[in-house]
């Protein structure tokens, strides 16, 4: 299984990324934890994520993708994986669809959660307090919303012209859109 979780910032991935690799027994790819790590690095790397991060920019295609290679290159990945939280841009679809023709490997299913902005909203800001990672606030929740709609809905459209992609209601109990996910995908 290859899968990609599409989906707006407080859909759910996350969580849904983290049961659905359980079922199937794959690695959960999140760019966005490993771009986290950089950050907690403190490298000059993760310095430069942190500040896009914070203000609810999107990382370089490039960079994220080369991030991403690297990650699918290991050996845990050789039985499939999740992606979560990429692409983010059709540049970067293009980009992964070229990295697995030349890999031999194609995806499985793409599959977008669909929730609406006031829910996703909401659930930024409760997913707050203590703890809370530093674009979780309501103004840059707002952001990164403005940010996916320009910028990574379209993926869905190039997920969908190459007949991958799912659509699935993400609002609901955590297991009742895991059940919608997993018949989506087949599993």
């Amino acid at each position: 299984m290859r899968i990609i979780l599409l989906g707006p910032p407080g859909a759910g991935k996350g969580t849904q990324a983290v049961l659905i690799c359980k079922h199937f027994g794959i690695p959960h790819i999140s760019t966005g934890e490993m771009l986290r790590e950089q950050v907690s690095s403190g490298s000059e790397l993760g310095r430069q994520v942190k500040s896009l991060l914070d203000a609810g920019e999107l990382v370089s295609d490039q960079l994220v993708m080369k991030v991403l290679e690297d990650r699918l290159l290991r050996p845990d990945c050789a039985a499939g994986y999740l992606l979560d939280g990429v692409p983010r841009t059709v540049v970067q679809a293009e980009i992964l669809k070229g990295f697995l023709g030349a890999s031999k490997t194609a995806l499985t299913r793409v599959v977008q959660l669909e929730v609406p902005e006031q829910v996703l909203l909401d659930r930024i800001r409760h997913r707050g307090g203590a703890g809370s990672r530093s674009d979780d606030t309501a103004e840059v929740a707002a952001k990164r919303l403005q940010v996916y709609w320009a910028q990574t809905a379209p993926v869905a459209e190039f997920y969908r012209n190459e007949g991958l992609l799912r659509q699935v209601d993400g609002v609901g109990t955590v297991e009742e859109v895991s059940a919608r996910i997993l018949a989506a995908v087949g599993g």
